[in-house]
């Protein structure tokens, strides 16, 4: 018997590179199910793509292939899936063998994915380091595409709840999430795209992602000036040589619809292309509000040579959405309103539109040494008019106060490192080293309306509430302009001073100026003022040691710090130098059964010991009143342990989970009026945090395709509103301003079943209807969402 089979390609993909400490030997054979062997089979396996053929036996080989467990899975038009497990041992030969059960003459097609455990795979992370997280001495924490699929998640936030310790701490008019981690917020700073800052003033698409990368604790050494809690940073789907795409219609309750697109393949032998785009239209669970948007993400890969590519990315986002402050606090207490009660203006509105376009070029010189270079350009611009915070007196009656506000950024960026591996004697090195500078140029718009409020009445009677009458015109009166300069350099080697030791040193140098200028739009002539540059440089050092007894487990500790520019001078008038945030961490990563469950185990410190705060005398040794002269005298401490685990203990399974204790204080205050208290846990921050999840399809019988899934989420007790001040004036000496908000759960489950091309998802999220909030400081008291239906037809190419 013989095969007409002009060319059939087998991609290995494996995220551990070919050039791994260990390798060993793998030979296989492809036959048909007849047994007889099938010949002329091209696989390509790694990066740079090393490739073999099977012989006339059917035979192929791989020598170099890296040590450890790995799952093979064979998958290919008309043809059944196989997986089958192989340990490939250092320095001996390991055997896979694989059968077609189809008639291989259609096949135009096969694909071999190799999966490692997470500890074990090497990944392409932030700005291109090229690490195994065994290695790597902190928690990272990756959610892929298939995950954000599987869950149907339709905000940022769908996809952390994955993470544990990183919880939304706010969603303030709903505009936007502001995501905590350790204590921390991860403001605009802790955010990035594709390795870029990313200003999350907006509602992120979440559906042309194809992962989320979250790397917990300090990442100053990369990024500069970062809160240390950790880095959040969306990657988006590349181009492909390979044909293929998807359409999908996902819809649901409160009339919610969004179609989608991904579309990817060669236009010739060196340029690959992707496309992807999607249509938001949605009501919502609360009165009124509503959304309506686009997106698109076109990019394209440039093959240059064997060694060189350059890929070309731009996105879109157009965002048309209802201001929404929740509810409201009277006292400490929440408002017992109807969770779709919805206090603001009908006019209300907000309309996001972010654009961004960058340029990666990739080049290798060999095996062992490579150089990125990426520039980007951002453009922000947020707007919205409508009724703002809600602040009822005691009785419940309110004015709604009126608020316009616009907000825009222009953001240049760019980054060149190189990375290399090589000797000294025996030890071995892991090079990272480069330089990079971002320019910011930021607007805020102030507005006045006259009058300054829009209807007025009861909140517990809104039926008869003074909805007001025509839409009210506001005035501008001031421009803030903040021009911002950020340059690093920096300098990483992972020495591997044996196969069970090895040490992550690095050192960067980040240098930040900052200038204000304000225009008085009231003033005639128009006023401006320019406030002087500020500018702010630091070292940053990072040093970690990474023990691993067993190939299978690995012990690390680090130190690490970042720097926080501070506002205000000096008693002496003086800009006030940045404070200075030293971390530590020790933990251990494991895997189990050959990988099949992977653990981690971090505990961490970090403490703030030069916390800036009000100024106790003037530089005459008055008293001082005024809170922009500071004294850098105070301190916080944030400490906890973060538990990671994932396992797939058979084909088809996949589970998800963690569980996070933080505690962060302020452990010295100066006493003065308006300091915090010392003792006091910092708002926005629970103390405990969990997630667990599963999906499971059905691989063989009668149901096979049908799958199952859950997730459940937890978020602690923790206090909104602001943290307590010294007050002589007040009971007790302070000034009570903490609000208590309840521990919740909320649990997601999903049913769906995969037809050939064809798959169907259906999600039922919070099942038992849990209510709680997001509260931004004591306003933009927003409800979760309740019980709702979410269902995705999904075709593949």
């Amino acid at each position: 018997m013989s095969y007409q089979i002009k060319f059939l390609l087998i991609l290995l993909f494996s995220s551990i590179c070919l050039h791994a400490q260990n390798t060993g030997i793998i030979e296989g054979k492809i036959t048909s199910s007849d047994g007889y062997p099938i010949s002329g089979i091209v696989i390509k396996m790694g990066k740079p793509a090393v490739s073999t053929e099977t012989n006339e036996d059917g035979e192929f080989r791989f020598e170099n292939f890296p040590e450890g467990h790995h799952s093979i899975t064979l998958e290919g038009t008309g043809l059944k899936k196989q997986t089958k497990a192989v340990d490939v041992q250092a320095n001996q030969v390991s055997n896979v063998t694989f059968i077609l059960n189809e008639d291989i003459t259609s096949l135009s097609e096969l694909v071999i994915k190799i999966n490692d455990s997470p500890n074990k795979k090497r990944e392409n992370v932030l700005s291109g380091l090229d690490i195994k997280a065994m290695d790597l001495p902190q928690s990272i924490q990756i959610i892929g595409n298939q995950t954000i699929e599987q869950q149907q998640a339709i905000k940022l936030s769908d996809v952390v709840k994955n993470v544990n310790g990183v919880y939304v701490g706010s969603a303030r008019g709903a505009a936007q999430e502001s995501f905590w981690s350790r204590g921390y917020d991860m403001s605009s700073n802790n955010m990035f795209k594709n390795g870029f800052r990313f200003n999350n003033g907006s509602m992120p698409e979440v559906s042309s992602l194809e992962r989320v990368e979250v790397l917990k604790g300090s990442a100053a050494l990369l990024f500069g000036n970062v809160a240390p809690g950790g880095i959040l940073n969306m990657v988006t789907k590349k181009p492909k040589f390979t044909s293929g795409g998807e359409v999908s219609m996902q819809a649901g309750s409160n009339a919610f619809y969004k179609p989608a697109i991904d579309l990817y393949g060669p236009i010739n032998n060196n340029i690959a292309y992707r496309f992807t785009g999607s249509y938001e239209n949605s009501e919502s669970f609360r009165d009124v509000v509503k959304r309506e948007r686009f997106y698109v993400n076109p990019s394209l890969l440039f093959k240059v040579s064997d060694r060189t590519e350059i890929v070309l990315q731009a996105d879109y986002l157009h965002d048309d959405w209802t201001p929404d402050f929740g509810t409201a606090i009277i006292g400490k207490d929440i408002l017992d309103l109807p969770r779709s009660t919805y206090l603001g203006a009908v006019w209300s509105n907000g309309q996001t539109r972010q654009a961004s376009a960058s340029a990666l070029v990739k080049h290798e010189f060999n095996e062992n040494w490579k150089l990125n270079f990426n520039t980007s350009f951002q453009d922000y611009d947020r707007k919205s008019k409508g009724t703002e915070r809600i602040t009822p007196d005691a009785k419940g009656n309110w004015a709604r106060a009126l608020g316009q506000n616009k907000n825009t950024e222009q953001l240049y960026a760019e980054q060149l490192n190189l990375q290399g591996n090589f000797k000294t004697g025996s030890i071995k090195h892991q090079l990272m080293t480069g330089v990079d500078f971002d320019n910011s140029a930021a607007k805020a718009y102030t507005f006045v309306f006259d009058p300054k409020t829009y209807g007025s009445g009861n909140v517990f009677d809104f039926e008869n509430f003074d909805q007001g009458g025509a839409i009210p015109d506001a005035k501008n009166t001031r421009i803030v302009k903040t021009k911002t300069n950020r340059f690093g350099v920096y300098f990483q080697d992972l020495i591997s001073v044996t196969d069970k030791i090895k040490v992550l040193a690095g050192l960067r140098w980040s240098w930040q100026e900052a200038q204000v200028t304000t225009e008085d739009l009231t003033k005639n002539p128009i006023e401006v003022k320019v406030d002087g540059k500020r500018v702010d440089q630091a070292f940053t050092p990072k040093v970690g040691l990474v023990y691993q007894p067993i190939k299978d487990m690995a012990i690390f500790a680090s130190y690490s710090n970042s720097f926080t520019p501070n506002s205000g001078t000096t008693v002496d008038l003086q800009a006030i130098k940045p404070s200075i945030i030293d971390q530590y961490e020790v933990g251990v990563k494991t895997d189990f059964w050959k990988g099949l469950l992977s653990t981690n185990v971090t505990l961490y410190q970090i403490t703030n010991d030069n916390l800036a705060q009000t100024a106790e005398f003037k530089a005459d040794g008055s008293l001082n009143t005024d809170t922009t002269i500071k004294v850098l005298s105070g301190a916080t401490k944030s400490k906890g342990i973060e538990v990671d685990v994932t396992a797939r203990p058979i084909v088809g399974l996949s589970i998800m989970a963690g569980y996070s204790y933080n505690d962060m204080r302020y452990t010295k205050t100066s006493g003065l009026k308006g300091s915090f208290i010392v003792g006091d846990r910092l708002v926005r921050t629970p103390a405990n945090t969990a997630n667990l999840s599963f999906f499971y399809t059905m691989q063989n019988g009668a149901l096979k395709g049908f799958s199952v899934g859950a997730i459940g989420n937890y978020i602690g007790k923790r206090v909104g509103g602001w943290n307590n001040q010294v007050d002589a004036s007040q009971p007790n000496g302070i000034l009570d301003r903490e609000i208590p908000l309840e521990g919740y759960t909320t649990i997601d489950v999903s049913l769906g079943y995969h037809w050939k091309k064809f798959s169907l998802l259906s999600k039922l999220s919070n099942i038992t209807n849990e209510l709680n909030y997001n509260v931004h400081e004591n306003y933009s008291v927003n409800p979760i969402a309740p019980r709702q239906l979410m269902t995705t037809l999904r075709y593949k190419f």
